[in-house]
Formats: C-alpha cells, structure tokens, sequence
C-alpha cells in the first residue's frame, strides 16, 4: 500500500514538473549544459616546455591561458630540461603534455639513440614549428664554418639532449667528433652568457628563431650565425629524413644576410592514457586560438600544419579534432 502511494506522489510531481514547462536533464544533458569542462573527467593539466631561455617556455605559458580560458580548468606551464627530459616525465606521469622535438619524440618510441628502452606512453599533438639548428658565436671570433669550431670550447647541450644529437651529427657530416672541440655541457642561457663572457667560443641551440638567449646577446655583441653549406645539408638530410632545410632571416639577431642550416620540427606531445575528449578538448581550444598566440612562432602554428611531419601516432584524441577538420583523411 505505501509504494503504490509514493509511487502516486512520483508521477503527480512529474505531470506537474512537465506542465510547468520544466524539462529533467539526463546526466549526458547537465554536462553539456553546464561548464564549459563539464563533460571532461579533467580538473587540471600540467604543461612541461623547456629553459627559461629557449622558445618553449614563453609558449607554453601561452598556451596554458588558452587552455585555461576555453576550457575552464587549471593549466600550469612548468620550465623543465626540454625534449629529452619532457618524454621521461611523460612516460612516468609527471606530466600531462609535453614540448618535444620530432626527431627526440621518434627516438623515444623506438628506444633510440639517448633512449635505451622504448617510451610508450607518448603520442602526438601536433607539430608546430621548425626547430632551427643555430650554431651561435660571436662576429669577433672568426668562425664561420663548422670546420672552423676545431679546438674551440663549444656548448653543445647536455649529454642525451637534443641539442647534443643535432650537434653530434653536424660535426659528424663535417668529418669530426665532440673529440674535435673542448665540448661543454650548458643550456642556452649559459652558453650566450659563455659567450659574452669569452668563456666558450660558440654554442649549438636548438630552439625557434628568435631565441630569447641569443636575443639577448645580440642586443650588446655582434653575433654570427654560422651556416651550413648546401651540400652538407643534402648529406645530414639523406641521413636523418627529420631535417628539413632552414634560414635564419636577414635581421633576426641583427644579422646582415640570410644564413642557411637545418631544422627539426617542435610537436606538442601528451601521455597516451590521457581520456581522449580530453586531449580532443585541449586539441581544438590551441589550434583554434592559435591568434591568442604573441609570440613570433605563432604566426607558424596552424592546424594545417599540425600534421606535417609528426613522426609517431596521434592521440585519438587529437586524431579525431584533426579529421573533422578534414586535415586528416
């Protein structure tokens, strides 16, 4: 008797909820009327980039207010040691998305070069930019060509980094080893300061142009980039399929003339056992705000070019963003 009273009072509410015009949501209809994170099972995310003085880290700040804005939810850029250093904290779920080099992303799912074992908790993003290979000095010091930084103190990153293996191969399609230099192991701001300092010679950097490190240099020394010549660019791309060729512009750091070398491709990279609407989410809220971006490499990064050259597999969840928008087929 008492259920069927209360099962009564149940259905009296509900007639009288519908002829009040008012509509009960299914939990699917709360999320998606509700915060703009209210279907993501996502309350923050962590962004590692690289040094303070490198191009990832000014972005990834970035992009970690965009993030914030269009989704709602707690993103933090953190500095860290860059590409090398950011696949580790992937794979050991220190960190949610990454900034990586392609070329380092490719060796860390293949187990690699600095890599003794395969990571396989990472998947790609998208690319964003070339990553220039600039072989930094000063004009004072004579060097203009790789032969030239023979018996020179030259920063060439820390061991196992990416700047380490760019430098490795140039010296080696050059006919020389890290046994041909006093090798030193210094990050970007070190090695300008060593630089400035006459303490080293020249400094391999890997980064986007312009190099907040090198910017800084040049604002009180002449600098010189040192070019590589076309034949040893077709010879360390015939090696390395990741190289693309490159050009530090005419004014870039105050320089007089285009100066060729080579290029890695910079990628956004994220743990593979993130939620896939959640890395879909974070996905479209970059490449559709990519004009939110100040810095000079936004003007690169676009959806169209997210896909070019990645190198590992997509996240399914980045996948999907990139075949509605008919990018991938």
């Amino acid at each position: 008797m008492k259920k069927g009273i209360a099962l009564f009072f149940i259905l009296i509410l509900a007639f009288s909820l519908a002829a009040c015009g008012q509509k009960i949501e299914t939990p699917s209809e709360k999320k998606e009327t509700g915060d703009k994170n209210a279907s993501l099972n996502l309350d923050q995310i962590s962004i590692v980039t690289g040094g303070t003085g490198g191009t990832y880290y000014p972005l990834g700040g970035e992009m970690a207010k965009i993030v914030k804005d269009e989704l709602d939810i707690e993103a933090n850029s953190q500095a860290s040691g860059a590409s090398v250093e950011n696949m580790q904290l992937l794979q050991d779920g220190d960190a949610d998305v990454a900034f990586t080099q392609t070329d380092i992303a490719s060796y860390a799912v293949e187990g690699k070069e600095m890599f003794k074992e395969k990571v396989d908790q990472v998947t790609g993003i998208g690319t964003l930019y070339p990553e220039t290979i600039q072989i930094v000095t000063l004009k004072e010091s004579g060097i203009k060509r790789v032969e030239d930084l023979k018996g020179k103190k030259v920063s060439v990153g820390a061991p196992g980094s990416g700047t380490f293996a760019n430098a490795e191969q140039i010296l080696k399609i050059h006919g020389m080893t890290m046994d041909d230099i006093d090798a030193q192991h210094l990050s970007f701001d070190e090695s300008t300061e060593g630089i400035q300092d006459k303490n080293i010679q020249a400094a391999f950097i890997t980064a986007g142009t312009p190099t907040g490190a090198v910017d800084a240099l040049s604002a009180t020394n002449p600098v010189t980039i040192v070019p590589i010549s076309d034949d040893k660019i077709k010879e360390l791309i015939e090696a390395h399929p990741y190289y693309i060729e490159d050009t530090v512009k005419s004014g870039t750091y105050k320089i007089e003339a285009d100066v060729k070398t080579v290029a890695v491709l910079s990628m956004l990279t994220v743990r593979k056992d993130m939620e896939d609407d959640a890395v879909y989410a974070i996905t479209k809220a970059i490449f559709e705000n990519t004009d939110k971006i100040s810095h000079a490499k936004g003007e690169l990064i676009s959806a169209e070019n997210a896909v070019e050259g990645m190198g590992i597999d997509f996240h399914p969840g980045a996948k999907k963003y990139f075949e509605e928008k008919g990018i991938l087929k």
